[in-house]
């Protein structure tokens, strides 16, 4: 069975910066389409990133210039790195692979000063 897990989450002050990182057990994401979601409190959840399996990435417009998707097939991980971290930027991130449509259990990002 497939499982995706998120890892790298945490507190961070505004500025500051996270990677968060997306594995996979039961299969290999090198061959699929993985995407990055967040919610927030009280929101819906919404696309941050995604990265085709080419592997051509797409950031939410809103994001771009703070976030990159990138993935390393080597060790099975998709990575979120997150730069200049903003207050609104708090939610739950969540690992998503289209194929199967397939998601891990999400990790949190809170920022606080």
């Amino acid at each position: 069975q497939v499982q995706l897990v998120e890892s790298g989450g945490g507190l961070v002050q505004p500025g500051g910066s996270l990677r968060l990182s997306c594995s996979a057990s039961g299969s290999t994401l090198a061959i699929y389409d993985v995407a990055w979601y967040r919610q927030a409190p009280g929101k819906e959840r919404e696309l941050v990133a995604s990265i085709a399996h080419g592997p051509s990435a797409h950031v939410a417009d809103s994001l771009k210039g703070r976030f990159t998707i990138s993935r390393d097939n080597s060790k099975n991980v998709v990575y979120l790195q997150m730069t200049s971290l903003k207050l609104e930027d708090t939610a739950v991130y969540y690992c998503y692979r289209s194929r199967g449509g397939i998601w891990g259990k999400g990790t949190q990002v809170t920022v606080s000063s």
